[in-house]
Protein backbone atom coordinates (compact mmCIF):
# COMPACT_ATOMS: atom_id res chain seq x y z
CA UNK A 1 0.00 0.00 0.00
CA UNK A 2 1.36 3.77 -0.83
CA UNK A 3 -0.03 6.13 1.36
CA UNK A 4 1.10 9.51 0.26
CA UNK A 5 1.57 12.37 2.99
CA UNK A 6 0.35 15.88 1.63
CA UNK A 7 3.48 17.63 0.27
CA UNK A 8 3.62 20.88 1.41
CA UNK A 9 6.42 22.19 -0.93
CA UNK A 10 3.62 21.44 -3.22
CA UNK A 11 1.71 23.86 -1.84
CA UNK A 12 3.76 26.81 -2.37
CA UNK A 13 1.02 27.57 -4.87
CA UNK A 14 0.74 30.35 -2.18
CA UNK A 15 4.04 31.84 -3.37
CA UNK A 16 2.38 33.49 -6.42
CA UNK A 17 0.63 36.43 -6.84
CA UNK A 18 -3.23 36.50 -6.91
CA UNK A 19 -3.12 36.94 -10.75
CA UNK A 20 -1.47 34.09 -11.46
CA UNK A 21 -3.25 31.56 -9.53
CA UNK A 22 -5.87 29.71 -11.56
CA UNK A 23 -9.81 31.10 -11.25
CA UNK A 24 -12.08 28.94 -8.93
CA UNK A 25 -15.26 29.62 -9.32
CA UNK A 26 -16.98 30.98 -6.01
CA UNK A 27 -13.65 31.71 -4.77
CA UNK A 28 -14.38 35.13 -2.21
CA UNK A 29 -10.20 34.65 -1.18
CA UNK A 30 -10.02 38.48 -2.26
CA UNK A 31 -13.02 39.58 -0.09
CA UNK A 32 -11.70 37.18 3.15
CA UNK A 33 -8.39 38.64 2.99
CA UNK A 34 -9.31 41.87 2.93
CA UNK A 35 -10.97 41.14 6.05
CA UNK A 36 -8.35 40.44 7.42
CA UNK A 37 -6.40 43.84 6.26
CA UNK A 38 -9.42 45.18 8.37
CA UNK A 39 -8.50 43.06 11.60
CA UNK A 40 -5.03 43.76 11.48
CA UNK A 41 -4.87 47.28 11.07
CA UNK A 42 -7.78 47.55 14.26
CA UNK A 43 -6.22 45.29 16.53
CA UNK A 44 -2.41 45.01 15.66
CA UNK A 45 -0.45 42.13 16.61
CA UNK A 46 0.56 40.42 19.23
CA UNK A 47 -2.80 38.88 19.90
CA UNK A 48 -4.49 35.07 20.47
CA UNK A 49 -5.44 33.00 17.75
CA UNK A 50 -8.97 33.66 19.32
CA UNK A 51 -8.89 37.29 19.22
CA UNK A 52 -8.04 37.58 15.58
CA UNK A 53 -10.66 34.89 14.99
CA UNK A 54 -13.38 36.56 16.66
CA UNK A 55 -12.77 39.66 14.86
CA UNK A 56 -12.28 38.20 11.74
CA UNK A 57 -16.01 37.09 12.08
CA UNK A 58 -17.20 40.29 12.84
CA UNK A 59 -15.45 41.64 9.80
CA UNK A 60 -16.75 38.89 7.70
CA UNK A 61 -20.02 39.49 8.96
CA UNK A 62 -20.31 43.11 8.02
CA UNK A 63 -18.91 42.63 4.55
CA UNK A 64 -21.81 40.00 3.90
CA UNK A 65 -20.02 36.84 3.60
CA UNK A 66 -21.44 34.06 4.88
CA UNK A 67 -19.38 31.86 7.01
CA UNK A 68 -19.40 28.91 9.83
CA UNK A 69 -17.05 28.82 12.39
CA UNK A 70 -15.66 25.46 14.00
CA UNK A 71 -17.03 23.27 11.58
CA UNK A 72 -16.36 19.70 12.13
CA UNK A 73 -15.39 18.05 9.19
CA UNK A 74 -15.45 13.99 8.77
CA UNK A 75 -13.33 11.87 7.11
CA UNK A 76 -13.35 8.73 5.32
CA UNK A 77 -11.12 5.82 4.78
CA UNK A 78 -11.17 2.87 2.26
CA UNK A 79 -15.04 3.64 2.14
CA UNK A 80 -15.58 3.97 5.83
CA UNK A 81 -16.43 6.86 8.07
CA UNK A 82 -13.97 7.50 10.37
CA UNK A 83 -15.61 10.36 12.51
CA UNK A 84 -14.69 13.62 12.50
CA UNK A 85 -11.17 14.56 11.90
CA UNK A 86 -11.02 18.40 12.92
CA UNK A 87 -12.63 21.62 13.22
CA UNK A 88 -12.01 23.84 10.67
CA UNK A 89 -11.49 28.07 11.79
CA UNK A 90 -14.52 28.71 9.10
CA UNK A 91 -15.77 28.03 6.11
CA UNK A 92 -16.92 30.58 4.54
CA UNK A 93 -19.15 30.85 1.00
CA UNK A 94 -19.27 27.04 1.65
CA UNK A 95 -16.25 26.86 -0.86
CA UNK A 96 -12.99 28.41 1.22
CA UNK A 97 -11.81 26.83 4.21
CA UNK A 98 -9.57 29.72 6.98
CA UNK A 99 -7.13 28.79 9.52
CA UNK A 100 -6.59 31.17 11.82
CA UNK A 101 -2.95 31.25 13.31
CA UNK A 102 -0.90 34.04 15.73
CA UNK A 103 2.58 32.39 15.63
CA UNK A 104 5.84 33.50 14.57
CA UNK A 105 5.77 31.51 10.96
CA UNK A 106 3.79 29.23 9.34
CA UNK A 107 5.95 25.75 8.77
CA UNK A 108 5.59 23.15 6.06
CA UNK A 109 3.51 21.27 8.40
CA UNK A 110 0.59 23.91 8.50
CA UNK A 111 0.25 24.07 5.06
CA UNK A 112 0.24 20.05 4.74
CA UNK A 113 -2.19 20.07 7.32
CA UNK A 114 -4.41 22.71 5.19
CA UNK A 115 -4.08 20.46 2.35
CA UNK A 116 -5.15 17.35 4.28
CA UNK A 117 -8.70 19.29 5.53
CA UNK A 118 -9.10 20.36 1.76
CA UNK A 119 -8.93 16.86 0.73
CA UNK A 120 -11.18 15.56 3.70
CA UNK A 121 -13.45 18.00 2.81
CA UNK A 122 -13.27 17.86 -0.56
CA UNK A 123 -13.11 22.26 -1.13
CA UNK A 124 -10.53 23.30 -3.54
CA UNK A 125 -9.66 26.59 -1.72
CA UNK A 126 -8.26 27.52 1.85
CA UNK A 127 -6.37 30.48 3.46
CA UNK A 128 -3.76 29.83 6.21
CA UNK A 129 -3.84 33.98 7.96
CA UNK A 130 -1.21 34.62 9.91
CA UNK A 131 -1.83 37.80 12.01
CA UNK A 132 1.33 37.56 13.59
CA UNK A 133 3.23 38.34 10.70
CA UNK A 134 3.15 42.34 9.84
CA UNK A 135 1.21 43.34 7.40
CA UNK A 136 -0.45 40.38 7.37
CA UNK A 137 -0.79 40.14 3.10
CA UNK A 138 3.18 38.93 3.92
CA UNK A 139 1.56 35.91 6.27
CA UNK A 140 -1.10 34.93 4.04
CA UNK A 141 -0.89 31.55 2.46
CA UNK A 142 -3.36 30.53 -0.36
CA UNK A 143 -3.33 26.41 -1.23
CA UNK A 144 -5.38 25.06 -3.97
CA UNK A 145 -6.66 21.29 -3.99
CA UNK A 146 -6.14 19.45 -7.41
CA UNK A 147 -6.11 21.69 -9.92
Amino acid sequence: MNFQQPDAKVAKVSQKSQKEQPEIEGDCSHAIIGAAVEVQRVLGTGLLESAYAAALAIELAERGLHFQREVAVSGKYKGFDIGVQYRADFIVEGTVIVEVKAAEGVADAHRAQLLSYLRLSGMKVGLLLNFHVFPVTKGIHRLVNKL
